[in-house]
């Protein structure tokens, strides 16, 4: 029998399938691998989409959710738990305290209620839920500013805006919150920490003119989450994690697929990327 000495870095993604590819489940596991992590899955949604937006979303029965969090949770092990679109209350509530069971594993929720065409991917019941159940024992949340508006009930429309937003997510129970103004398209770009302990930080990025940012956020959520896998702590993650998804928007801003807003180049750099996804680190 062969010994084995070395393991993957297990990472779980609980969101939405995309049939486009470009976000969701797809993405994560794309962003996932890219950064040297086993992506696992539990599909919450399953939903009929493409570049040009949403024709159809089929939900997964709660039951079923809940037992592809706890197949992959008993048996894998993750390292990280990225959280992506729940649409229904009872989807949420169920998620929350499967999850309560197990403290040390760090999540990542990124509120996804809002689709780049528009589309409303999220039913308003389900939204306090968030707040009550999800918020308390999320590591990160990490709204874009229809995301973090919807969730304050208030315009963002400055930086000033995204820093008092960001402390009323910490008021409504969250731990930490990236609050990330890409909407705001200035030339240059700011996402805002803020955590619980007052601690809050700014991280710029310079705009890039493309029509390929479909799965931005989840992508970036999905970062995080893979570099959390890797041992960093959680401000450190961010900072990679951004830089990453600042490149692959980069090096896919050229790239034609479909009619209307493609999605990133998750493998901007395979060669390197390769040897990150042969990386493992010594089991106990």
């Amino acid at each position: 029998m062969v010994q084995r000495t070395h393991r993957y870095l297990p990472v779980l993604s609980i969101a939405g399938s995309d049939s486009g590819g470009g976000a969701g489940i797809q993405a994560d596991l794309k962003t996932f691998s890219a950064l040297g992590c086993f992506g696992t899955t539990a599909i919450t949604a399953v939903t009929a989409q493409n570049t040009l937006g949403v024709t159809a979303i089929h939900s997964i029965p709660v039951a079923v959710v809940v037992a592809q969090i706890k197949a992959v949770l008993e048996d894998l092990q993750p390292l990280a738990i990225k959280i992506g679109m729940i649409h229904r209350p009872d989807l949420a509530l169920a998620i929350a305290e499967t999850l309560e069971a197990y403290p040390t594993i760090p999540i990542i929720l990124d509120p996804v209620m809002i689709a780049s065409s528009g589309a409303k991917l999220i039913e308003d019941e389900t939204i306090e839920v968030l707040k009550e159940k999800l918020f308390p024992i999320a590591t990160l949340i990490t709204p874009n500013l229809d995301e973090a508006s919807l969730l304050v009930q208030q315009p963002i429309k400055h930086i000033e805006d995204m820093q008092i937003a960001a402390q009323r997510l910490l008021d409504a129970n969250a731990q930490a919150v990236l609050v990330k103004g890409g909407h705001l398209q200035t030339t240059q770009l700011c996402n805002i920490f803020k955590e619980k302990n007052g601690r809050e930080e700014h991280i710029y990025s310079s705009y890039i003119a493309s029509h390929n940012t479909h799965g931005t956020g989840c992508s970036l959520s999905s970062a995080i989450a893979a570099y959390l896998a890797h041992g960093h702590e959680l401000y450190t993650a961010i900072k990679h994690a951004s830089a990453y998804i600042h490149q692959a928007i980069d090096a896919g801003k050229d790239v034609h697929i479909g009619q209307g807003h493609g999605a990133l180049n998750h493998f901007f750099n395979p060669l390197t990327l390769i040897k990150q996804s042969l990386s493992a680190y010594e089991m106990d």
